[in-house]
């Protein structure tokens, strides 16, 4: 039998307007009491009725979050931080790995107070505008199906990877992404990429930009081992996603080839993971906690002011330095 606040208040002693309060964490309701009505619920396992609740305050207190795949370490990352950020605001994200049409739909059935789009692994995945009556905000992609996004300069990432070898002596630079022009983001990369090479002189080679026609780990230890094998001998190469730079770590590793001894690696992906490879990795992108708030700060903005966002707010990359890139002259650069 579901135990109700009208149970807890017989025992407690209480009105029921008071566990109301206590549960709510009430300023009304004294300290001691409110320890005492708390211990009470736990003890029954009391559970709320969230419905009930979101019929008297008119929000649900939750958000839907349409989440594109469980295995791409950086937005596993990133979503755990703003859930983090959610929580400290008292609300809960519900995941879907639904289709983004379908999991817009079920959220709005469901009567979530917003929801949250990610980037999706496939570009096609729904073909939109795609009807809500709750507010949408989307990560990733900019101004994804009309609805307003939170977009890092990708394309500002690159360029900064490319002017840091290149301050560090570097000439001969190779990028390891996807530029197969499904996505807007991935191009971003490309053109940050390429505005460097232009803008510092590098000369150009067929295997200075390698397609990893994805953007998994074995695709980026294919697409390296591709680099490695031709006649082009870059001494730095710049990895468009983490899983890559995973991938091109154990290429490197398997033909014998150190970093940053024998070539440098900066990775986009600004996330704490890079610390943790077998060579800390120099990373450019967004700051993951910078890009927490900004989506939480954004999402709350549309539930509590109903205010319409601008439909691209740009959060600005950052470089860390670590162990992984040196100049030529042989000296490894760090923080």
């Amino acid at each position: 039998m579901d135990i109700t606040i009208k149970d807890i208040a017989r025992i407690a002693g209480v009105s029921t307007a008071t566990v109301s309060k206590a549960l709510n964490n009430s300023a009304l309701v004294k300290p001691s009491t409110k320890h005492k009505i708390n211990e009470i619920a736990e003890q029954m396992g009391y559970q709320p009725n969230i419905a009930a609740k979101s019929l008297v305050s008119k929000k649900s207190r939750t958000i839907g979050a349409v989440w594109p795949n469980v295995d791409r370490a950086t937005l596993t990352t990133l979503a755990t931080k703003i859930n983090d950020e959610f929580n400290k605001n008292g609300y809960s994200m519900i995941l879907s790995i639904n289709p983004a049409e379908s999991a817009i739909q079920l959220f709005n059935q469901i009567q979530v107070d917003a929801i949250l789009v990610f980037d999706r692994s496939d570009p096609n995945s729904y073909a939109g505008p795609i009807a809500s009556k709750v507010p949408v905000l989307c990560y990733g992609e900019p101004a994804s199906k009309g609805f307003p996004s939170v977009y890092v300069d990708r394309r500002k990432a690159m360029f900064k990877a490319v002017e840091y070898l290149w301050s560090l002596g570097h000439r001969k630079i190779t990028y390891i992404g996807d530029v197969s022009n499904k996505r807007i983001s991935q191009q971003e990369k490309h053109i940050g990429f390429t505005d460097g090479v232009i803008e510092f002189g590098l000369t150009t080679h067929p295997s200075m930009i390698v397609n990893s026609n994805g953007l998994e780990s074995n695709e980026g230890y294919k697409a390296a081992l591709k680099l490695l094998a031709s006649s082009y001998k870059p001494t730095a190469i710049i990895s468009g996603t983490y899983d890559l730079t995973v991938g091109i770590l154990r290429a490197l590793q398997q033909e014998n080839k150190r970093v940053p001894q024998d070539i440098s690696l900066i990775s986009y992906d600004n996330i704490p993971q890079m610390e943790s490879l077998p060579t800390a990795i120099t990373a450019v992108g967004g700051p993951i906690d910078g890009i927490a708030k900004k989506v939480v700060e954004s999402v709350l903005c549309m539930i509590d002011k109903q205010e319409q966002l601008p439909l691209l707010q740009t959060v600005e990359p950052e470089l860390v330095k670590r162990d992984s890139c040196r100049s030529c002259s042989g000296e490894i650069n760090k923080n």
